[in-house]
């Protein structure tokens, strides 16, 4: 397997498990900075390698007065503060090819949505930069394809690969995870992610916003770490009702900790 870096941190097989985490989308510098902190003050209890997530524009909302974030040029400016005074790397989506230069000055984990990861210039454009990419399978998409989407990432020179689960559309707004999918992808050669908070996402299901069934979280990420990953994604919020997107399938902060401790007592077992 590639052992790929982030920051300061390894990732892959035989390296610590690591935690990418925040809230769904920026909410403002102050609130996505909280959270941050929260989340690494437990990271740090737990000696997991922490990295902050937050997207600075979510594109594929259900609606089109839904909250998007602050933009490309203000939520940049905000992750970066933020790496800054926590001291960690930081991962976003990108969602275009004109984005990608101005996020890989700032992100350390470029980020390929699901539904864009058959998109051949977008990834091939991050992947091109030398920062690491973490591609998410799309819905929609056999996790032995992914080999293709890997060989458009590796054409651009990079070996710096991560690819994430996040669930398969099953019928109308339903998602199911295959856990067959994370040993499927990982014999591509590259550390895998479980993407425990989007799996339990219903898209549309609120009509004009997604539902979700964040209750199942902890049931999901104990089993990908039951199968075997390098890394966990995690969208966390200190009040998902308040949350500006994706509450429904979030983590509550205060139940942040006894997860990561049943992951992590899974995770030490399966790699003895």
């Amino acid at each position: 397997m590639n052992i790929v870096k982030v920051g300061n941190y390894e990732v892959g097989q035989g390296k610590p498990l690591l935690l990418m985490a925040g809230p769904c989308v920026l909410e403002g510098y102050e609130r996505s900075l909280a959270i941050g902190r929260a989340v690494k003050e437990i990271a740090d209890r737990l000696g997991i390698p922490y990295v902050f997530k937050a997207s600075y524009d979510k594109a594929n909302r259900s609606s089109y007065n839904s909250f998007r974030g602050p933009g490309l040029e203000e939520g940049l400016r905000i992750i970066a503060q933020i790496k800054q005074d926590l001291g960690v790397p930081a991962v976003s989506d990108i969602h275009e090819c004109c984005q990608v230069e101005k996020a890989a000055e700032v992100l350390d984990i470029l980020q390929i949505p699901a539904f864009l990861c058959r998109q051949t210039d977008l990834v091939y454009e991050a992947a091109k930069t030398g920062r690491t990419v973490n591609i998410k399978k799309g819905q929609f998409l056999a996790p032995w394809d992914m080999k293709n989407v890997v060989a458009k990432a590796e054409e651009a020179g990079s070996r710096s690969i991560m690819l994430t689960e996040r669930g398969a559309s099953f019928g109308y707004n339903a998602l199911v995870t295959d856990m067959r999918s994370l040993p499927i992808m990982r014999e591509l050669g590259y550390p895998v992610v479980m993407d425990a908070t989007h799996s339990v996402q219903i898209p549309g299901g609120q009509g004009t916003t997604s539902g979700g069934q964040s209750k199942f979280v902890p049931h999901m990420a104990r089993a990908a770490a039951a199968v075997g990953i390098d890394a966990l994604f995690l969208e966390v919020h200190d009040n998902p009702a308040e949350a500006l997107s994706d509450g429904p399938n979030m983590v509550p902060i205060e139940m942040l900790e006894p997860l990561l401790r049943d992951v992590l007592a899974i995770d030490r077992l399966v790699r003895k």
